[in-house]
């Protein structure tokens, strides 16, 4: 999930594997670490939602930490959303 504030991209990216009981941030970062972190999910064919406040939130937590369940509903809501993105493209 790609943000752009005052020029400076900003990414976090999530993971959610079955028996976790929330997504994982396995990735953050602003600058070179954020295309970085984008350009990887373009060539693994990850569809890239963004979503500046999701992704200022995202931001704060610690990579390989679960994310808090204060960004359940939002996180699950994208989950939702690329799973559609994913269904129309088959």
């Amino acid at each position: 999930m790609p943000q752009r504030d005052d020029g400076e991209r900003r990414a976090a990216a999530l993971s959610y594997k079955q028996g976790y009981y929330a997504p994982v941030v396995i990735a953050r970062g602003k600058g070179v670490a954020a295309e970085a972190i984008i350009a990887c999910a373009h060539e693994a064919g990850v569809y890239v939602h963004e979503s500046p406040e999701l992704v200022r939130l995202l931001l704060q937590v610690d990579i390989d930490q679960f994310i808090p369940p204060e960004l359940y509903r939002a996180v699950a809501e994208v989950l939702v959303w690329l799973q559609w993105m994913d269904d129309r493209q088959k």
